[in-house]
C-alpha cells in the first residue's frame, strides 16, 4: 500500500548561520585524560557480556512448535550432543532404554560422516489432543558436498505449553497403530515423493553407498 505524503509549509524560515570571527579562541583541553587502560578494559568485558549473551542464547531448544523441537533433535543428533537431545525428550537424565536409543542414534550418524545437516522439510502428519505426528525430511551434507537424502519420523507430546518428542518406550501400541494409519497416507503426499526421488537419484550416482554404511555399522 502506497501513501502520499503531504508535506506542509509551516511558514517558518531557515535561519542563515550565523557569521562570527574565531579569530583568537583558544580551545580549552581537559586537565587529564582518562586512562586509555580502563577504557579498553570496560570494552573488553562490554564484548565478553555480548559473547556471553549470544552464547546462552543459542545453547537452548525451542520447544514453541512440535516441528521446532524435531529439528532440534535431529541437529542435536548430528552433531552429537545428548545434553540437547535429552532436553528434546524432556529428561536430564535418560534412563537405560533412552540411552540405547540415544547412542544408537548417534553412531548411525556418525557412520554418514556428515559435515552438517540440512532441513529441506518439516511438517506434521497429523495431530490428536496433546500428541502431533511429525515428519522431517533432511540432508546429511557429505566432504564431497553430495547430499544424502533422509527422512524421519517422531511422535511430540504437549505438555504445559510446550512440545516434547516422545521417548520410544513411552508411545504406547494404540499411538503407534494410529501412526502407521497415517504415515500410510502420508506417502502419497508430494513431501514423501520428493524425498523418493532424491533418495533414488543419490543411489544411482552413488553405487554400493547403503552397503558401505552398512558395513560401518556392523563392525
Amino acid at each position: 500500500m502506497e501513501k502520499k505524503e503531504t508535506v506542509r509549509h509551516t511558514g517558518n524560515k531557515r535561519r542563515k548561520p550565523s557569521k562570527k570571527k574565531t579569530a583568537g579562541i583558544k580551545l580549552k583541553l581537559p586537565g587529564k585524560l582518562p586512562d586509555i587502560r580502563a577504557i579498553l578494559g570496560a570494552a573488553v568485558i562490554i564484548v565478553l557480556v555480548i559473547v556471553l549473551v549470544l552464547a546462552f542464547r543459542g545453547c537452548g531448544v525451542s520447544h514453541k512448535t512440535p516441528e521446532k523441537v524435531v529439528r532440534a533433535l535431529v541437529e542435536s543428533y548430528v552433531n552429537g550432543d545428548e545434553r540437547k537431545i535429552r532436553n528434546c525428550y524432556g529428561v536430564k537424565k535418560a534412563d537405560d532404554n533412552l540411552q540405547k536409543e540415544i547412542t544408537a542414534t548417534i553412531n548411525y550418524f556418525q557412520a554418514y560422516s556428515p559435515k552438517k545437516v540440512e532441513t529441506d522439510d518439516c511438517g506434521v502428519i497429523y495431530e490428536d489432543g496433546n500428541y502431533t505426528y511429525v515428519y522431517i525430511v533432511y540432508s546429511l551434507i557429505q566432504d564431497n558436498e553430495q547430499s544424502y537424502p533422509c527422512i524421519s519420523t517422531y511422535m511430540t507430546e504437549k505438555k504445559d505449553n510446550k512440545y516434547y518428542v516422545l521417548p520410544p518406550s513411552e508411545i504406547t501400541d494404540e499411538l503407534s497403530m494410529q501412526a502407521a494409519e497415517q504415515y500410510a497416507s502420508f506417502m502419497q503426499t508430494d513431501a514423501y515423493k520428493d524425498y523418493v526421488t532424491a533418495y533414488e537419484t543419490f543411489t544411482k550416482k552413488n553405487p554400493g553407498y547403503e552397503e558401505k554404511i552398512a558395513s560401518k555399522l556392523n563392525s
